[in-house]
């Protein structure tokens, strides 16, 4: 009489499978974060170019309307 594999048998085999989960997840897991920190990289990168394609040191790049020195919108006015 066959009964099928023993309880020692199929804790193993369940063991062995979760042991491949885990690894397959801890490589997923490897690979999500190596490409999350390429895409950091890059992303830093074109802002760094970007702002020394414009010649500006930093800021938003923008000039403020209301500038003390009067070339903004309000010293056109006054």
């Amino acid at each position: 009489m066959c009964l099928g594999p023993s309880q020692s048998e199929k804790q193993a085999s369940a063991q062995a499978a979760a042991d491949a989960r885990i690894a397959a997840e801890d490589r997923k897991r490897k690979e999500i974060e190596e490409k999350a920190e390429k895409k950091r990289e890059d992303i830093g990168e074109a802002i760094e170019s970007r702002t020394d394609e414009r010649g500006m040191s930093g800021g938003s790049g923008r000039r403020s309307l209301f500038q003390a020195s009067g070339g903004g919108f309000l010293g056109r006015y006054s």
